[in-house]
């Protein structure tokens, strides 16, 4: 089995990574850690052409991005020539805006539109991927707004991209449902839950906190994720210090 490649979420970083002057060094920082590849989310407005000339003289790729919803809706054939450019296959979603979320209805007319853009990806040669957070297990009917997502879209143009940390926030087995979505994920988000002391959960560094990584990671390799982007939304210490010890725990991972 191919073990994912380790990349960076630069969302982990975006509050240091605001001008282009930052970006540049932010993604020498990230490429001295060990990373060979990056995910562009949350960063501040670069143009195309400069940040793939930044990453190219870093020997960085981009695995994957996160972009507005309105993009997607709106201005599709713009995003699809920038992750041409950027030589990034995997054109993620963050979240579902909050108007879909209310009842089942809502979720499955959410499917379809994004369904028919995916689509228009797909017939571009590119992927759409979306990525979860805890609400997607809320249930309508008895089933998660995850598994109506899974049932109403195209398998082959509409891809996930989990979440470990908000699978296991919203009451889900990483593992499970790692395997529930095979074939339709390449980019996965390792991101690890520990305690803060007072019986709530806090994001921390990946292998710091209590989530089974052995097994998510052999439930990746089972399902041929090419792609393991580390992400932690908020840090107790340096961003760039985070995605260190995530990358060097995972390398004693295995990966």
């Amino acid at each position: 089995m191919t073990k994912p490649i380790i990349a960076a979420q630069l969302y982990t970083v975006r509050e240091q990574m605001r001008t282009p002057e930052q970006i540049a060094e932010g993604l020498g920082k990230i490429r001295a850690i060990g990373y060979t590849s990056v995910q562009v989310s949350g960063i501040g407005e670069i143009a195309p052409e400069h940040l793939k000339e930044l990453l190219d003289r870093e020997q960085l790729t981009v695995c994957a991005t996160h972009v507005p919803w309105g993009r997607l809706q709106q201005d599709l054939d713009n995003l699809i020539a920038e992750h041409k450019l950027l030589g990034c296959k995997h054109i993620g979603l963050g979240a579902m805006p909050g108007e879909y979320r209310q009842d089942r209805e809502g979720w499955v007319r959410f499917a379809r539109e994004a369904d028919a853009i995916a689509l228009r990806i797909k017939d571009q040669g590119l992927q759409f991927i979306y990525h979860n957070h805890a609400f997607e297990f809320r249930k309508f009917d008895g089933i998660t707004g995850l598994e109506i997502l899974i049932e109403e879209t195209n398998p082959d143009a509409f891809q996930f991209e989990l979440d470990t940390y908000w699978i296991q926030a919203g009451g889900g087995n990483p593992v499970a449902w790692i395997l529930k979505v095979a074939g339709r994920m390449q980019v996965v988000h390792f991101k690890d839950m520990g305690n803060a002391g007072d019986n709530s959960p806090i994001m921390t560094e990946v292998g710091e906190g209590n989530l089974e990584w052995p097994r998510i990671i052999e439930a990746c390799q089972q399902i041929g994720v090419e792609y393991a982007a580390v992400e932690q939304d908020i840090c107790r210490r340096d961003p760039f210090e985070s995605l260190a010890i995530s990358y060097r725990n995972l390398k004693q991972l295995g990966l």
